[in-house]
């Protein structure tokens, strides 16, 4: 065991060591430029899952006095990843930063390769491409150092070198997958606006829209934010006027009390039904009257 603890803490070693090398040689060799280094240490080097839940999954990565590392994912029906640098102190101009992904010592013939360029924006974080962003991941997983070289933003003879350190990477890393794999199939912007229907005179569901109801109901389980939603019912023009209004009405009822049930104040939902008004579709076919049988739901976040 003894033996095995070496082993690793020299290999961790030789990393800082080759990180440190890298730094010094790669890009920066004008002996007129002063080199800016900013990285986590072998002792605080640290990754956590700041984020863990079924809406959005967050890995963070502190670098001392520079700023955090976010790689995130968000539920939708696209798998998604960005990379976001949280700085201290944001571009003061635009400019072109180069990552490299910086080998560790103990890969002996292996120099460092490029990933991407990251555009600095005037006032604005750095970030990258999806497929640049997985890269780095997969670079850190490997035990790599992803690490950016740019010039100063006010001092052009200095250079900065910011690296993500690979040390503690990859149990976070693990965890940050895990979590991806559980986003929901779906964001906000997928249900936000929905429109349910109906079966004939009646305020039962149909099978499509039960199926809708639910995701709806599994999303605001993990979102507390919702600020305000709107239930306008609709009828088609089968049966009676006044009998179609209240039967609209019954409706959007039986929505907003389907809406408390998730645990959404009734101060938040506003309701109306409108009859036979604002069909979208013709009364004359059983198609058509069934889509005219519906309810729209429409919800707000700040």
């Amino acid at each position: 065991m003894n033996s095995s603890r070496e082993f690793l803490l020299k290999k961790e070693f030789i990393s800082w060591a080759a990180l440190f090398i890298a730094l010094v040689f790669t890009g920066f060799s004008d002996a007129k430029s002063s080199l800016r280094t900013y990285s986590a240490s072998l002792n605080n080097s640290n990754w956590m899952l700041a984020n863990n839940n079924r809406l959005q999954c967050e890995l963070q990565h502190t670098i001392p006095n520079y700023g955090t590392a976010k790689f995130s994912s968000a539920a939708n029906k696209l798998t998604n990843l960005e990379f976001e640098l949280d700085l201290r102190r944001l571009p003061a101009d635009y400019s072109l930063a180069q990552i490299e992904s910086v080998p560790p010592q103990w890969r002996p013939g292996q120099g460092s390769t490029h990933i991407t360029s990251l555009q600095w924006r005037k006032q604005f974080n750095g970030d990258v491409d999806q497929d640049s962003a997985w890269v780095m991941l997969t670079e850190l997983e490997k035990g790599y150092f992803p690490t950016l070289y740019y010039a100063d933003w006010h001092n052009k003879s200095d250079r900065v070198a910011v690296a993500l350190a690979a040390t503690n990477f990859r149990p976070a890393y693990y965890d940050f997958l895990t979590c991806m794999d559980g986003l929901l199939p779906y964001s906000f912007d997928d249900i936000s606006y929905t429109v349910l229907n109906f079966e004939k005179n009646s305020a039962v569901l149909d099978k499509a829209s039960k199926k809708k109801l639910a995701q709806i109901e599994e999303y605001l389980k993990h979102d507390s934010n919702i600020e305000r939603i709107t239930v306008k019912a609709y009828s088609s023009s089968w049966g009676g006027r006044y009998t179609n209004l209240k039967v609209s009405e019954k409706r959007a009822d039986e929505v907003k009390g389907l809406f408390v049930g998730f645990g959404i104040a009734q101060s938040k939902i506003d309701v109306e039904g409108f009859g036979e008004k604002r069909h979208i579709a013709s009364n004359e076919t059983i198609l058509g009257r069934a889509e005219n049988r519906r309810v729209v739901i429409q919800m707000e976040r700040p």
